[in-house]
């Protein structure tokens, strides 16, 4: 059997380390150059991270995580109004940056990636699905995924433009890294966050004097800006603490982009399956990206492998279920299996807004008493229970035991 996965993140390469593993021939196109380093911090458990176990990968995600101390929201000075020692319920939680995250996945699968290629035609007579790529060339496969993120163009030429609505969550976002040993130090260990009504500005040092800034705004209009940039230091620059200086530093690989969930009536057509943002964004708000993408990947893998996986090959570690009746049935298993668990973290993502970006002083001030309230004993895990969906439909299953019954 053979797979094309259009989309080199963590949604379709760790569908390429599962299928390869069950003796498909699997290849990768990506449309960026290279392989995307950097991104924002993540705070990565739930489904993902025993998906990564499972995988192997818990030593590197070990090495790849950066430790948070504590969390902490600061005024427009830089002044501290609540603090939270990191407590025990969070340490299994992984910090670390999305791209590193992409990398320790890649490293370990084996599937050729061709760079700075897409998917320019898709043609299936039922068989299989013949894809002509943006460099000409043409491949005949028996499945096709668009992995390619939220604008995904496999999913404009083969369930046709306008099959997907963008929900906009009313804010913009902006990511970067920076290198400066003086801002580094002043952050430290510490996520911290400086937070006015309407703006948010994270940053935490990584180690080796870099600083990644995270920067949250609400806008009514979902178009971007012309110079993000310039749009970044208009709104922010007013504001102290270490913002005078990062916003100085602005790289040009600066991330910017909408706040916005994917939503997507039906993710398969045929020989042809969505994945990750393509279908299932669920935005910076509900936190649970990556996890998400990881699951999803494990499970359309898992079903897959119950019609199409070779005698004497393997099927995703802990999977399980009788067989069925060919890939586009499989296909869609897998939405039947995953749906409800993206529309409940969609719809926790779009609770937690007024968390994460609170509108008004009142809003903040609220928060702080929470966030003083988390650090009294024993109330550590009611609070990250605060921060994650409620997801209570099983994502995965194993011998004995689920990857996740609540996420």
């Amino acid at each position: 059997m053979r797979a094309l996965i259009c989309g080199a993140g963590i949604a379709g390469l760790t569908l390429a380390w599962h299928l390869e593993r069950a003796g498909w021939r699997v290849e990768v196109v990506e449309r960026a150059p290279a392989f995307r380093d950097g991104g924002y911090m993540i705070d990565f458990y739930g489904p993902g991270q025993e998906v990564a176990a499972r995988m192997g990968l818990a030593g590197r995600l070990e090495e790849a995580r950066h430790p948070i101390d504590e969390l902490s929201y600061l005024d427009r000075h830089g002044r501290v109004t609540s603090r939270l020692t990191t407590p025990p319920a969070f340490r299994s939680v992984v910090s670390l940056l999305r791209g590193d995250l992409a990398r320790i996945i890649h490293d370990d699968t084996a599937a050729p990636i061709r760079y700075g290629t897409s998917v320019a035609g898709v043609e299936q007579d039922g068989g299989s699905v013949t894809v002509t790529l943006t460099d000409g060339t043409t491949t005949e496969v028996d499945l096709l995924v668009g992995a390619d993120g939220a604008h995904s163009r496999v999913r404009d030429l083969a369930f046709g433009d306008g099959a997907a609505s963008l929900r906009y969550l009313g804010h913009h976002v902006a990511a970067y890294l920076i290198g400066d040993a003086g801002l580094s130090r002043e952050v430290g260990r510490r996520y911290r966050m400086l937070t006015v009504p309407g703006l948010m500005a994270g940053a935490y040092a990584l180690g080796d004097d870099r600083l990644a800034l995270l920067f949250l705004r609400r806008e009514p209009d979902p178009a971007l800006p012309a110079d993000p940039a310039a749009a970044l230091r208009e709104h922010y620059g007013r504001l102290g603490w270490i913002l005078p200086g990062a916003l100085r530093a602005i790289p040009d690989d600066l991330y910017y982009d909408q706040v916005t969930q994917v939503v997507v009536d039906r993710w398969s057509a045929g020989r042809v399956v969505l994945l990750g943002d393509a279908c299932q964004a669920v935005s910076l708000f509900a936190g649970h990206g990556a996890s998400m993408a990881m699951a999803a990947a494990w499970v359309l893998a898992d079903e897959l492998s119950r019609t199409t996986a070779p005698a004497g090959t393997t099927r995703p570690a802990g999977a399980t279920g009788a067989t069925g009746d060919g890939v586009p049935a499989a296909l869609a298993r897998y939405e039947a299996r995953m749906r409800p668990v993206i529309e409940d973290v969609q719809a926790f993502g779009r609770r937690f807004v007024e968390w994460m970006a609170p509108s008004s002083g009142l809003r903040i001030t609220a928060r702080d008493w929470l966030i003083r309230l988390a650090g009294l004993p024993g109330a550590d895990r009611l609070f990250l229970r605060s921060m994650s969906p409620s997801g209570h439909r099983l994502v995965t299953g194993g011998p004995g035991r689920p990857v996740a019954d609540r996420l």
